[in-house]
């Protein structure tokens, strides 16, 4: 039975282009796998820790040295990383703020990219954990960042699929809808939906 990580991280609540997106993804994976399970987290609902020197002890202390302090901050970087490794794919919802992803989903990161847990240095070279998964991002922006000279302006693309990469998830697809009134974000969400049905249908013809 195949599980779906389904994480959400705009703020713009009813707003916001990514989640109909994200949910629609979340649909058509269903139709696809009735029998597997859809894990979803709103990240701004999930009262993320930011990095700290108590938390980056926590996390460079062994398992058997650690205090029921550190534990304790460690719980929720713990559940992130047990969601990430008991999925098989992963659906994300990014939005683009500011040139680049939300400060909400930048903590994601800093709580799961972990030594030992998504990624190791063993044999002097990094290697992540998460090799065999399969990543849907949708992103939206108030441009369109596909061709210059705003492309050299887009750093959400180029530092999701390094940092993803870092941890192992190579096997990336972007979705993209953009757009600053509602008669072009309505039409790229619609070209966007028409890309989400085509990497189904290619799966339907493997």
């Amino acid at each position: 039975m195949k599980t779906l990580l389904h994480i959400d991280s705009s703020g713009r609540g009813s707003l916001s282009v990514t989640q109909p997106l994200t949910a629609y993804f979340a649909n058509k994976w269903k139709q696809a796998n009735p029998s597997g399970t859809i894990v979803y987290r709103h990240l701004g609902d999930s009262n993320l820790q930011f990095v700290n020197a108590e938390l980056v002890a926590s996390f460079y202390t062994p398992g058997d040295k650690l205090t029921a302090e550190q534990k304790k901050l460690l719980e929720q970087s713990d559940q992130l990383i047990a969601e990430l490794l008991e999925a098989d794919e992963y659906l994300l919802g990014v939005p683009m703020y500011n040139f680049t992803i939300p400060a909400v989903f930048k903590a994601y990161i800093d709580l799961v990219v972990r030594a030992g847990k998504t990624f190791s240095y063993e044999g002097g070279s990094p290697k992540g954990f998460l090799a065999s998964k399969k990543l849907t991002i949708v992103t939206a922006s108030g441009g369109d960042y596909s061709t210059e000279p705003a492309k050299s302006l887009d750093f959400l693309e180029p530092y999701l699929r390094a940092i993803m990469g870092f941890i192992g998830i190579t096997d990336i697809s972007f979705i993209k809808a953009h757009g600053s009134n509602p008669d072009a974000v309505a039409a790229s969400s619609e070209e966007a939906r028409k890309s989400i049905d085509g990497l189904f249908q290619q799966l339907a013809i493997r």
